[in-house]
């Protein structure tokens, strides 16, 4: 589960968390990511994927299913 929100950071940068309900008590991990500017350009730096579709030829691998049999006739029966 993945909670985001996005919060102003008082002068004194001092920051009070009200975690769901939906959490189960105990160990989590708490990431944050300061925006350079606003929440919006966070949105803006990523790079959409369809820009990487087609850098690595189809003649790379060739056939994906005899790439991947070649893979696993490499490992120990």
């Amino acid at each position: 589960m993945t909670v985001e929100q996005i919060i102003d950071v008082p002068a004194n940068r001092r920051v009070t968390l009200d975690i769901p309900k939906a959490i189960p008590e105990g160990k989590v991990i708490l990431t944050f990511t300061p925006a350079s500017k606003t929440a919006s350009s966070v949105e803006t730096t990523r790079k959409p994927i369809s820009q990487y579709f087609g850098i690595i030829s189809p003649d790379t691998f060739g056939d994906g299913v005899d790439y991947q049999r070649k893979l696993r006739d490499e490992w120990d029966a």
